[in-house]
């Protein structure tokens, strides 16, 4: 994993004290919208720094999850929070400048959300050994193991190969499709995972796979071009689109209206953040749950055995999963949770790369 470092360039991220006018809850609801839960938060339990990925807090996706376990925590542990904003252009500098000031400001839980903190929490955490840190995603970039930090991954090969057997079973055309934001070994995990799932249910299955971009974070954060990937995979033959792609997601669903096919979403029940109009194309969506584990690591603080090293969030933690929201894969689940079984029991090694 450590090779991941390589294509961190722009997080576009800045602290506020508050956030942004829009989040989403507990799978990134707009009903939500204008709730901020770090404007109201002043219990005396733990202070907690919530530092976003590209794409921020409104994302509907990744970011809102780690947001949805923030509240959850706040309310539980009596605990106050501080939010990291984003912003364009942003240096590379700003992300340890960030944690700093999360830090200095009386952090006692700080929480990089995205792989693209790992370095930065691992120049920042040894200046501060009495503050817990985690990154989602992370990981250590060097041998030198930090005491403070806590690397909370998940295994979203497992998730994914769920959704890709719902992909090849609900398929009409034999042909389905893999949007991803950034073409790093992160995503490529979710590829990874679908295109296995996909060829176990049905092996003659045809997988297109298209990046938005190749090293740019931005492809996190570009729905014109998450639209444009998918389109072109509509255009070529495939029925079902998965995207593994953030907020640039939200164009995915839009050309799965356009083309009146069908999409599945990632990291968060995407059904239930969807718009009427998009809602009847969303099949499902591979669920990782970036709430538990910021819930978890804010837990663990709050009990005084703060998490430390890599933590990992698998099929049998129920780290990762499948959404039934809206009924649509209703008549599969059965099949769907057989090979969940499977790769429960070991029976089924899913990959991690392509």
């Amino acid at each position: 994993m450590t090779q991941l470092s390589a294509v961190v360039c722009v997080a576009a991220l800045a602290l506020t004290g508050c956030g942004s006018d829009s989040d989403g809850g507990g799978n990134g609801s707009k009903d939500s919208a204008s709730k901020d839960i770090c404007k109201t938060a002043k219990g005396d339990g733990p202070k907690i720094g919530l530092a976003y990925d590209v794409g921020g807090r409104g994302d509907q996706s990744f970011n809102d999850s780690a947001y949805a376990g923030l509240e959850k925590a706040v309310k539980e542990f009596d605990a106050s929070c501080v939010e990291g904003e984003a912003t364009d252009g942003e240096a590379e500098s700003a992300r340890e400048d960030r944690l700093r000031q999360m830090a200095d400001g009386g952090a006692t839980a700080v929480i990089g959300v995205g792989f693209a903190y790992s370095d930065a929490i691992n120049k920042v955490a040894p200046d501060y050994p009495d503050v817990n840190f985690g990154v989602v995603d992370g990981f250590d970039p060097d041998t030198e193991a930090n005491k403070n930090v806590a690397y909370l991954g998940f295994a979203e090969e497992q998730g994914s190969f769920l959704v890709g057997v719902a992909a090849a079973e609900k398929s009409k055309s034999g042909t389905i499709g893999f949007v991803g934001g950034v073409h790093n070994d992160l995503i490529k995990k979710f590829e990874a995972g679908y295109t296995a799932g996909a060829k176990a249910a049905k092996p003659d299955v045809k997988v297109l796979v298209n990046y938005i971009q190749e090293s740019d974070l931005k492809g996190f954060g570009d729905p014109a071009g998450g639209k444009a990937a998918a389109a072109g995979q509509y255009d070529k033959g495939a029925d079902v689109v998965y995207h593994a792609a953030g907020g640039s997601g939200a164009g995915v669903f839009d050309a799965a209206v356009e083309a009146d096919k069908l999409a599945i979403g990632v990291d968060s029940d995407q059904y239930l953040t969807a718009t009427a109009e998009q809602k009847p194309h969303i099949l499902t969506s591979m669920l990782k749950r970036v709430d538990t584990a910021t819930y978890d690591f804010i837990k663990s603080v709050d009990d005084g055995k703060a998490l430390t090293s890599y933590q990992v969030y698998d099929l049998k933690a129920d780290g990762v999963g499948y959404s039934k929201s809206g009924g649509f894969v209703d008549d599969i689940a059965s099949d769907i949770d057989g090979f969940k079984e499977k790769i429960i029991s070991g029976e089924i090694k899913v990959p991690t790369k392509p």
